[in-house]
C-alpha cells in the first residue's frame, strides 16, 4: 500500500487538530484513527501525533477522544516506543487528575489499558525471540538498576514504566515519565497489582525485573504497611511520644491485595519478603488491631488458602521447616484459630448486641458459645474466594461491618484450608500408591520401596521421601490450631449444616493424618469427634487422657495462647435421647442431643471409610461406639449384631421417636463398619481387634465384683469382625481367641457365657468355612482354629467348660470325618477333665469320648490312637463317677481289640510318620523324643496302653484296680505276641515293674483303718474292711499277673539281654510281697513264687486253637481260677486268633521244648531264687527279738508250708553247686519254720487233736526238704558226702524237739491242751510225732551212712548219742512215752551199726570222745532219775525191764567181747555201771523197799551174768582181755562186798521177819558168784592174778562170816559152799606172804 509509512499522510490532521477548533479537531481525531487503525502510521508520525495529543491535553480539549486516541495508537501498532510512549502514558495520567469525573475514570480506565498493552508488547516481543539464544552480556557485580542496555525496546519500556509506577507510589520523581504532575496511591498500588498479577512471567524470566521486584516492590509495601503495626486500637495517643499514624482503609487494602498477588505469583523469588508479608497478615488478626482491618486480613488469609493451594506447600518448605526460620504456616493457622476464639471471648467493643442473641436469630444458622450468639452468614462458595472488603476499591472510609461476617469468613477459610490441605496432599497420596500398586503386580515377591539403588528411581526416591516430610510438617504444624478452631466451632454450632462442615474438616483431618501416620495428631481429631458424639463432661478415660495431653501443649502465638477450650455444657440443643452411662458405679442418667447422634454417625463414617488407617485409634472409636450402644440400650444378638434390646435397664432409657427411627440404621451401620472390616488390610485389621480386646478388658473390668448388665459390645464386635474375615482368619485369630479366653474365665456369669458363645462361634463356623486351600491340606490352620477349644480346658468355670464339651460334641458329628491332624486337640479337650469338675460335665465328655471310640478310631491319623488311650485312661482315673471309670477301663479293651484287628495298617501308618519325624529332627539337629522311644511306634502305642491300664491298676478304688488289673494281663496275654522282642524289654521293666512298685508302695502304706460300709448301703466283708486289705487283693492279683507273664512268655523274655535283671527284680517283689505282714499277700508270693520256677507246669502248646489261648493267652486269674468273663476276659473271636498271631510273629508263639535241657537251666537264675527263697526264709522265720507284748506279725502255717515246700524243686535246679554254706542256711530256715507257733484260733484247723501222732504239713515239708537232700546226697558225687553231718545235725536238733519243744524268740506260747480258742494266744505245736519221725530218719540215714568218711570225721555217731541222752535220760519224764522207747530202740540200732565203725577207726581216735558220751548215755537211762507213773501196770514195766535187758544184752555183745579196742575208763564206767545195775535191793530202807515192789530182777541178774562172764578170763589171749577181765573182777568183787554187807545190815534189823524174796534171791546169787569166782580163780595162772584182787578176794572173807547167822536155810547153803574154797587160802605160797600182808 503507498501509504505506507508515510508520516507525511497524517500532517494535515495533525494541523487540523492544530487548530484547537472542536468540530475540526474532532474530525481530524478520527481520521487519525481511521489511519492508526489501517496501521500507516509510521514512527515519526507517531511521534507527531502524540506531541499534538499532549497539547490539545494541555489545553483541555476533547479530552475523551484524546484518551481514545491515544488507546487506538497504543493498541494498534507497536511503533512507539520509549520518551514517546512515555509521553503518551503522561498524557494519560495527567488526566486522570482532571477535576471531571467522567474524564477521570476514563483516563483511569486508559492508563490500565495502556500499561497492559505495554507489557503485552514486551511478552509478543519474547515470544518472537523465543527460538534464538542470545549471548547475554557480562553482568558486573554491581549492577546498577538503570542497565536496562540488555533488554529489547518492547521491555524496555516495560521496565521503565514499571520502575518509574513504584518511584511515584513511593512518592518519588519518576525517572521516565517526565512531566507527571500529580499522582495517587492508591492509584498506583491498583496498577502495580495489575501488572503483577497479569504478567507473571515477566517478572520470574527477567532478572532486570526480578531485580525490580525485590529491590523495589517489597521495601515500598513493607513501608506503607507500618502505620497499620504499629497501631493499637484504643491504645491512646497521648501515651505514645511521636503521633501515630492511623491506619487507611484504601491503603491498608490495596496493599493487602499486593501482598497477596505477591506470594500468590513470586513467592519463590521473594521467599524472605514473603516471611515478612505472612507475619504481617499474621499480625493483623490481632485482637487489638480495627475490626475492619482484621475483617480485610481474614479475606486475605481466605484467598489464600483457598486460591493458592500449592503455595501452603511452599511455605511449609521454606519456613517451617527451615531451621531459624518463622514457622509461617503454622502461625497463620494459629492466627485464624485464635481469631476465631476472641471472637467468641473478646465480645466486640463494637457489637455489643452480641452478646446477648437477638430472639429472632435462633431460625438462621449460627454459633453460640457462653452467651455469645455469632450469626453464620454465606461468604463462598467452595473453591472460590469472594472477599467483600478486599473489593471495595471505591471505598475511602473503612466500612461498618456485619456481626458475624468476620466469624463466617474465618470459618469459610478454615474449612477451605483443611479442603486444600487434604485434598492436595490426598491426590499425591493416591497417585503413589497407584505406583506401589503396579510394582506390586510387576513384582509379586518384592517389597514396594522407592529405593535409591534402583536405576532412575533414585530422583523419584528422594522427591517421594522430601514430599512426606513437607506433608508431614504441613500437618504438624496445622493440627493444633485446627483443632482448637474447629472444637470450638463444633461446640459452639448450632446449624446443622454448620456442624456437619465441621465434622467432615475434622473427619479429613483424622483421614490424612491417619494416611501419613501422624498418630498424635490423628487420635487428638478423632478424640475431638469422640467427645462430641458423648454427652458434655461425660467420663470417658481414653478421651480424657488423651484431652489432658493435648491440652497441656498450649501453643503460643505472639504473646497470645490457644488453649483448646473445653466444650461448654449449656447448649441450645434438642434432646434426643435419655440414658444410663456405662460405668462401673451407677451414676445419675445423661442426655444425647441431635448433634450427639450427628457426630457418631461421622464416627461411623470415618471409621467406616477409613478404617485403614484409624491405627491404635480404633481404641478412641470403638470406646465411644460402645458407650453410646449403652446408652441408647443396644444389645448383642446372634453373630454378634447389636439390636434395640428391651427396656431391660427399667425406666431409665428414654428415647424419643425421632431417636427410635434412627436406631435401626445405626446398628445397621454398626454391623456394616465391622462387615467392612474384610476390606482393612491385615494391619489394620489388627488394630481393630487389639481396641476391640482392650475396650473388652476394660468392660471385664467394670464386670467385676458386681452381677450387674455387662457391656458385651466388645465380645460381640469380635465375634462379628472374625466372622466376617474367615478367609484370613490366621492372621487375627490369636489376638482375637486369646482375649476370649480370657472373658471366658470372668467371674461375671453373662460376660463369660458371651465370651464362650463368640468362642465357639468363631471355632464351629472357621472350621466349616471353605478355605482356600481346604482345611484338609492346611493343617497349621485347622490346628490354629482348634487350639482356643483346647485352652478352654484351663478355665474353671464349669458353664464354659460344659458350653466347650457342647461345642466338640457338634463338631464331632458335623466335622468327625475331617478332624485328621485336628484330632489331638479335640482329644485334649475331651480329655481335660478334672476331679473339682462335677459329674455332668465329665459325663458330657464321656459321651464325646465314646463317640470317638466307636465311630472314629479308623478315621482318625493313627498317631492319635496314643491320645485316645491316654483319655480314656484319664476317665478311668477320675473320682466322680465310679461307673464312668469302669466303663472307661472297658473302652481300653474295645480299643486295644482295634489295634490287634487293624494291627498291620497302623503299623505301616505309624512307620511313615516316624520316618518323617525322624528325618525332621535331623534336620533340626535334635534326637526323636517320645514315650517308649527306641521301640516301634506300633509297639509304644500298645505300651501307652499298658501304661495307662498300669496307672489304674493303682487307682485308690479297689473295683477300678481289679478290672484294670484283670484287664492289663489279659490284654498283655491275649495281644502280646504282636509285640516286637525288645518291646517286651520295656513292658517288663517300664509296665510290669513299674506297676509292682506302685502297688507294693501303696499296700505297704495303706491305711489299717475299717472302713464302715462301701458307700451307699454297700457292707463289705470282713476281709476287705481296711484298705489295707483292700490293697493286698490288688497286690495279690498283680504279682500273680505278673509271674504269670513270666512264666508263660519266659522263652520270649529270656532272648532279652537283661532277663537276669529283671528275674532278680520279680523275685525281689516276689520277696517282699511274701515278707509283707499280710497273709493273703505272703501266700499269694509263694504261689507265685512256685510258678515262676515252673512247679506248677505251665499248659504247653498244642494242637487245638483253644489250648494255644490258655498257653499264651490267657490263664484263669491265679487266686481265682473260675472268674467269668468280664471286661478283663477277652472274647474269642471268630477268626482264629492263633492264625492271627502266627501270621504277625509265627516264630515267638512256640513254647519251649518240653526236657530238661531247654534254656529254663540258667545256673544264675535258679541261684538267684534261691537267695530269693534264702532271705524270704530266714525273713519270715526269724523268731522276734525282744519281749513281745505288742505282737508282730507271725507267718501263718499255710504260708511256712509253701515256703519249705518251694525248696525241693529249688534244689533240684542248684544241687551242682549247693554248698555247705547253703545247707547251713537251710537249715537255719527248716528250724524256724517249725518253731513258730499257730495262733490260737487257727490251731483247730492245723493241729490234729493232740492223742493223734500225726505231722502237721509244715513238718512233713521240712522231712521232705531234707529227704531230698539226703537222696541228692546219696547219687551224688563223693564231694557231695561232706554234708551227711550237716543234715544229720539239723535232724538230730529236731529230734530234741520231742523233749524241748523250740522257744519262738521271747514268745510266750501256751500248750495246745491249755489254749482257748477265743483268745488271740499263740499255741505251740506237738512236736513229738515229728521228733520220733525226725529220729527214724536219722536211723534210717546212719544205716546207709555210717562208713562214710565224713560221717566218721564229724562225729555223727557221737551226736546222735548225745542227742538221745535227753529222751533216754527222762525216760518217764519224757511228754511222750513213744519217744524214750524210741530213743532206745534207735540207739540200739544205731549202736549195732556204729560199734562195729568205731572199733575199726580206734588206733584213728576218731571216736575218743564218743565213749564218755555213751557211757553217760547208758548211766542216764538204765539209772534214770525220774519215777515210773502210777498208773504202770505190771506187764508194761516188765516190758519196760526188757527193754533194759535188751541194753545190758548188747554191752555185753558189743561192747565188752571187743575191750582191748575201747578205752579202760570207758569199761570200767561200764563195768561199774553194771555193778551197780547187778545189786537188786537199791532202797535203803525197808519202807521204801515196800513202795518199789518191782525190782528190776531179770535186769540186776542179767548184769551180774555180765559181770561174771567177764571175770572168767582164763581164755586171756591178749593184754587188752586181761584188762577187761580185771577190770570185771575188781567190779564183781565190790559188789559183792555191798551186797553181803548190807544183807547183814538188813537181817539184824529185822529181827524175826523175813527179808524180801529179791533181797534173798539177790544174796543167794551173789555167794554163788562168789564160789564161781574162786573156782575160776583156781584155775588161773597165779601170776596172771592181779595182786588187789586177791586182797579183794581176802577182803569178802570176813563179811561172809558175818553171814553165818542168817536165819534162811536158802542162804546157809549157799553161804556153806562160798567159804569152802577160802581153804586155798590159808596157805599162801611164800612169794605172796609179803604181798598179802601189804
Amino acid at each position: 500500500m503507498p501509504l505506507k509509512l508515510n508520516s507525511e499522510v497524517v500532517q494535515p490532521f495533525l494541523m487540523g487538530c492544530g487548530t484547537k477548533e472542536p468540530k475540526i479537531t474532532q474530525l481530524c481525531l478520527a481520521a487519525i484513527q481511521r489511519l492508526m487503525s489501517h496501521e500507516v502510521v509510521s514512527e515519526a508520525a507517531a511521534g507527531n501525533i502524540i506531541n499534538m495529543l499532549w497539547q490539545l491535553m494541555e489545553n483541555g480539549l476533547e479530552e475523551l477522544k484524546l484518551l481514545q486516541t491515544v488507546l487506538v495508537l497504543l493498541t494498534t501498532n507497536t511503533v512507539v516506543h520509549d520518551e514517546v510512549l512515555s509521553k503518551a502514558i503522561v498524557l494519560c495520567f495527567r488526566l486522570h487528575f482532571t477535576k471531571d469525573n467522567i474524564t477521570n475514570n476514563t483516563a483511569a480506565a486508559t492508563v490500565r489499558q495502556v500499561v497492559t498493552v505495554v507489557f503485552e508488547r514486551m511478552v509478543a516481543e519474547d515470544e518472537r525471540f523465543k527460538g534464538i539464544v542470545e549471548q547475554p552480556p557480562p553482568v558486573q557485580g554491581n549492577t546498577n538498576r538503570r542497565s536496562v542496555s540488555t533488554l529489547r525496546p518492547s521491555a524496555k519500556d516495560a521496565y521503565m514504566l514499571f520502575q518509574d509506577l513504584c518511584q511515584l507510589v513511593n512518592a518519588d520523581a519518576p525517572y521516565w515519565l517526565v512531566g507527571m504532575t500529580e499522582m495517587t496511591r492508591t492509584f498506583g498500588l491498583e496498577l502495580l497489582e495489575s501488572v503483577l498479577n497479569d504478567f507473571p512471567g515477566v517478572f520470574l524470566e527477567h532478572q532486570e525485573f526480578s531485580f525490580l521486584l525485590k529491590e523495589r516492590v517489597c521495601p515500598l509495601v513493607i513501608k506503607l504497611f507500618s502505620p497499620n503495626i504499629k497501631f493499637r486500637q484504643g491504645s491512646s495517643s497521648a501515651a505514645s511520644p511521636a503521633p501515630v499514624e492511623k491506619p487507611y482503609f484504601p491503603i491498608c487494602m490495596r496493599l493487602l491485595r499486593v501482598v497477596s498477588v505477591l506470594i500468590k505469583h513470586f513467592y519463590t523469588l521473594l521467599v524472605t519478603e514473603c516471611e515478612i508479608f505472612l507475619s504481617l497478615l499474621v499480625k493483623f488478626l490481632d485482637g487489638e488491631k480495627p475490626q475492619w482491618l482484621r475483617a480485610v486480613a481474614v479475606e486475605s488469609s481466605l484467598v489464600l488458602c483457598v486460591i493458592v493451594q500449592h503455595i501452603l506447600i511452599s511455605f511449609c518448605q521454606s519456613y517451617d521447616m527451615k531451621q531459624h526460620s518463622t514457622k509461617v504456616f503454622r502461625d497463620i493457622v494459629n492466627a485464624l484459630g485464635s481469631f476465631i476464639q476472641s471472637l467468641f471471648i473478646v465480645p466486640n467493643a463494637g457489637n455489643t448486641a452480641a452478646i446477648s442473641a437477638p430472639a429472632g436469630s435462633g431460625s438462621g444458622a449460627a454459633f453460640e458459645y457462653r452467651g455469645t450468639w455469632i450469626p453464620l452468614m454465606t461468604v463462598s462458595v467452595q473453591g472460590s474466594a469472594k472477599a467483600t472488603y478486599l473489593e471495595m476499591l471505591d471505598k475511602v472510609e473503612p466500612p461498618s461491618i456485619p456481626e458475624g461476617y468476620a466469624m463466617s469468613v474465618a470459618f469459610s477459610a478454615l474449612l477451605d484450608l483443611v479442603r486444600g490441605i487434604t485434598s492436595m496432599i490426598e491426590r499425591e497420596l493416591s497417585l503413589e500408591e497407584g505406583a506401589a500398586a503396579e510394582f506390586r503386580e510387576t513384582h509379586p515377591d518384592q517389597e514396594w520401596q522407592p529405593q535409591p539403588g534402583m536405576n532412575g528411581q533414585r530422583g523419584y526416591y528422594m522427591k517421594y521421601n522430601r514430599a512426606h516430610l513437607v506433608w508431614e510438617e504441613m500437618v504438624s504444624a496445622c493440627w493444633c490450631g485446627l483443632l482448637a478452631a474447629l472444637s470450638l466451632l463444633l461446640d459452639a454450632s448450632t446449624d446443622e449444616t454448620a456442624t456437619e462442615n465441621i465434622l467432615k474438616a475434622e473427619l479429613t483431618m483424622a483421614s490424612l493424618c491417619g494416611r501419613l501416620s501422624l498418630v498424635t495428631p490423628r487420635d487428638a481429631f478423632i478424640t475431638a469427634i469422640c467427645k462430641a458424639s458423648l454427652p458434655p463432661h461425660y467420663a470417658l478415660t481414653v478421651l480424657s487422657s488423651n484431652a489432658a495431653n493435648l491440652s497441656s501443649k498450649a501453643y503460643s502465638i505472639q504473646g497470645q495462647s490457644v488453649q483448646i477450650i473445653s466444650p461448654s455444657s449449656e447448649s441450645h440443643q434438642q434432646v434426643v435421647a435419655v440414658g444410663q452411662p456405662l460405668t462401673a458405679q451407677p451414676q445419675g442418667t445423661v442426655v444425647l442431643t441431635a448433634k450427639n447422634i450427628q457426630c457418631m454417625r461421622t464416627l461411623l463414617n470415618l471409621a467406616h471409610c477409613n478404617g485403614a488407617v484409624l491405627g491404635t485409634s480404633w481404641q478412641l472409636v470403638l470406646a465411644t461406639l460402645q458407650h453410646l450402644v449403652w446408652i441408647l440400650g443396644l444389645k448383642p444378638g446372634l453373630g454378634g449384631a447389636l439390636k434395640p434390646g428391651r427396656a431391660v435397664e427399667g425406666p431409665s432409657t428414654v428415647l424419643t421417636t425421632a431417636v427410635m427411627t434412627d436406631l435401626p440404621v445405626i446398628s445397621n451401620i454398626l454391623s456394616r463398619l465391622f462387615e467392612s472390616s474384610q476390606y482393612l488390610d491385615d494391619v489394620s485389621l489388627h488394630h481393630l481387634i487389639n481396641a476391640l480386646c482392650s475396650l473388652s478388658l476394660e468392660a471385664m473390668e467394670m464386670a467385676y465384683g458386681n452381677n450387674k448388665e455387662p457391656s458385651l459390645f466388645a465380645v460381640a464386635k469380635l465375634l462379628e469382625t472374625g466372622l466376617v474375615n474367615m478367609d484370613r482368619i490366621e492372621i487375627l485369630w490369636r489376638p482375637l481367641t486369646g482375649h476370649l479366653l480370657e472373658v471366658c474365665q470372668h467371674p461375671n456369669s453373662r460376660m463369660r457365657e458371651w465370651g464362650a458363645e463368640a468362642l465357639t462361634a468363631l471355632i464351629k463356623a472357621g472350621l466349616a468355612y471353605k478355605h482356600d486351600p481346604p482345611l484338609a491340606q492346611n493343617q497349621r490352620l485347622q490346628l490354629l482354629l482348634l487350639n482356643p477349644l483346647k485352652e478352654l480346658s484351663n478355665v474353671l468355670h464349669a458353664d464354659i467348660r460344659q458350653k466347650q464339651l457342647e461345642s466338640v460334641l457338634q463338631i464331632l458329628q458335623s466335622q468327625g470325618d475331617s478332624l485328621g491332624p485336628g484330632w489331638p486337640l479335640v482329644l485334649g479337650v475331651i480329655g481335660a477333665i478334672r476331679n473339682d469338675q462335677g459329674e455332668s460335665l465329665i459325663r458330657t465328655a464321656f459321651q464325646c469320648l465314646q463317640l470317638v471310640v466307636t465311630d472314629f478310631l479308623p478315621t482318625m491319623p493313627c498317631t492319635c490312637l496314643q491320645i485316645v488311650v491316654d483319655v480314656a485312661g484319664s476317665f478311668g482315673l477320675q473320682n466322680q463317677e465310679l461307673n464312668i471309670s469302669l466303663t472307661s477301663i472297658g473302652l481300653l479293651w474295645n480299643i486295644s481289640d482295634y489295634f490287634f484287628q487293624r494291627g498291620e495298617a497302623i503299623t505301616q501308618e505309624l512307620i511313615r510318620e516316624e520316618e518323617a519325624l525322624q528325618k525332621q529332627a535331623q534336620e533340626k539337629g535334635e534326637t526323636l523324643n517320645r514315650p517308649f522311644h527306641p521301640a516301634p511306634p506300633f509297639d509304644c502305642l500298645w505300651l501307652c496302653l499298658y501304661a495307662k491300664l498300669g496307672e489304674l491298676c493303682v487307682d485308690p478304688r479297689p473295683a477300678v484296680r481289679k478290672s484294670a488289673g484283670q484287664t492289663l494281663f489279659s490284654t498283655i496275654a491275649a495281644h502280646g505276641t504282636l509285640l516286637q522282642q525288645p518291646t517286651w524289654h520295656i513292658v517288663v521293666w517300664k509296665v510290669l515293674f513299674h506297676l509292682l512298685d506302685c502297688v507294693r508302695t501303696s499296700s505297704t502304706t495303706a491305711d489299717k483303718e475299717k472302713i464302715e460300709s462301701g458307700g451307699g448301703n454297700i457292707l463289705i466283708h470282713h476281709s476287705r474292711d481296711t484298705a489295707e486289705k483292700q490293697w493286698a487283693e490288688t497286690w495279690v492279683l498283680t504279682l500273680a499277673g505278673v509271674a504269670r507273664i513270666f512264666n508263660t512268655r519266659r522263652y520270649l523274655l529270656q532272648q532279652l539281654g537283661d532277663f537276669f535283671e529283671a528275674w532278680e527284680v520279680l523275685l525281689n517283689h516276689i520277696q517282699s510281697a511274701a515278707l509283707s505282714k499280710n497273709n493273703e499277700v505272703s501266700l499269694a508270693a509263694l504261689k507265685s513264687f512256685q510258678e515262676i520256677l515252673q512247679i506248677v507246669t505251665p499248659v504247653k502248646d498244642s494242637d487245638k486253637a483253644g489250648d494255644a489261648l490258655a498257653a499264651m493267652g490267657v490263664p484263669p486269674v491265679l487266686i481265682d481260677p473260675f472268674s467269668a468273663s468280664g471286661p478283663g476276659r477277652p472274647l474269642v473271636r471268630s477268626d482264629s486268633l492263633v492264625e492271627r498271631l502266627t501270621r504277625y510273629n509265627g516264630a515267638e508263639l512256640q513254647a519251649p521244648p518240653p526236657g530238661e535241657d531247654s534254656a529254663l537251666e540258667d545256673s544264675a537264675l535258679w541261684w538267684s531264687a534261691w537267695n530269693t527263697w534264702y532271705r524270704t526264709g530266714t525273713e519270715s522265720t526269724r523268731p522276734p527279738s525282744g519281749p513281745t507284748e505288742k505282737l508282730s506279725f507271725i507267718p501263718s502255717q499255710p504260708f511256712l508250708t509253701a515256703l519249705i515246700q518251694i525248696f525241693p524243686a529249688l534244689y533240684q535246679h542248684i544241687k551242682a553247686n549247693f554248698s555247705m554254706e547253703d545247707l547251713k542256711k537251710l537249715g537255719v530256715i527248716l528250724h524256724g519254720a517249725v518253731s513258730v507257733p499257730i495262733s490260737s484260733d487257727a490251731s483247730p484247723f492245723i493241729l490234729p487233736s493232740y492223742t493223734e501222732a500225726v505231722l502237721t504239713s509244715l513238718q512233713e515239708a521240712v522231712l521232705t526238704a531234707l529227704d531230698v537232700l539226703q537222696k541228692a546226697i546219696c547219687v551224688g558225687p563223693e564231694n557231695l558226702q561232706v554234708m551227711y553231718p550237716a543234715i544229720f545235725e539239723q535232724l538230730l536238733l529236731f529230734v530234741e524237739f520231742s523233749c524241748k519243744p523250740p522257744q519262738y524268740g521271747r514268745m510266750e506260747t501256751k500248750h495246745v491242751a491249755n489254749a482257748k480258742y477265743n483268745q488271740a494266744e499263740w499255741v505251740a505245736l506237738n512236736y513229738v510225732p515229728f521228733a520220733e519221725r525226725s529220729l527214724e530218719v536219722v536211723v534210717d540215714l546212719y544205716h546207709k551212712t555210717a562208713c562214710h568218711k565224713a560221717v566218721i570225721n564229724e562225729k555223727v555217731l557221737q551226736n546222735i548219742i548225745k542227742t538221745l541222752r535227753m529222751p533216754l535220760g527222762l525216760k518217764y519224764a519224757c511228754p511222750s512215752e513213744s519217744t524214750w522207747k524210741l530213743a532206745v530202740s534207735s540207739l540200739l540200732k544205731v549202736l549195732s551199726i556204729g560199734l562195729p565203725v568205731a572199733r575199726q577207726h580206734a588206733s584213728s581216735g576218731k571216736f575218743e570222745t564218743m565213749w564218755p558220751e555213751l557211757a553217760n548215755a547208758f548211766e542216764d537211762f538204765l539209772f534214770t532219775k525220774s519215777t515210773p507213773p502210777d498208773n504202770l501196770s505190771i506187764q508194761e514195766f516188765q516190758k519196760n525191764e526188757a527193754i533194759d535187758v535188751e541194753v545190758v544184752q548188747l554191752i555185753s555183745t558189743e561192747i565188752l567181747p571187743f575191750a582191748n579196742f575201747i578205752p579202760k575208763d570207758f569199761v570200767g564206767k561200764i563195768m561199774a555201771m553194771l555193778n551197780k545195775g547187778s545189786i537188786h535191793s537199791q532202797s535203803p530202807s525197808f519202807t521204801e523197799a515196800e513202795i518199789d515192789v518191782r525190782m528190776r530182777e531179770e535186769f540186776s541178774k542179767v548184769c551180774f551174768e555180765t559181770l561174771l562172764q567177764f571175770s572168767f578170763s582164763n581164755k586171756v589171749s591178749t593184754p587188752q582181755e586181761g584188762y577187761i577181765s580185771r577190770m570185771a573182777l575188781s567190779v564183781l568183787l565190790k559188789r559183792s562186798q555191798d551186797v553181803l554187807r548190807r544183807y547183814v545190815e538188813d537181817e539184824r534189823l529185822s529181827g524175826r521177819c523175813p527179808l524180801p524174796r529179791q533181797q534173798v534171791t539177790e544174796i543167794i546169787f551173789v555167794l554163788k558168784a562168789i564160789s564161781t569166782l574162786m573156782d575160776s580163780l583156781k584155775k588161773t595162772q597165779p601170776e596172771n592174778v592181779d595182786g588187789n584182787t586177791w586182797a579183794q578176794v581176802i577182803a569178802l572173807y570176813p563179811t561172809l562170816v558175818e553171814c553165818i547167822t542168817c536165819t534162811s536155810s536158802e542162804v546157809s547153803s549157799a553161804l556153806k559152799e562160798a567159804l569152802g574154797p577160802f581153804k586155798d587160802f590159808m596157805q599162801p605160797p611164800v612169794s605172796r606172804v609179803q604181798n598179802g600182808e601189804s
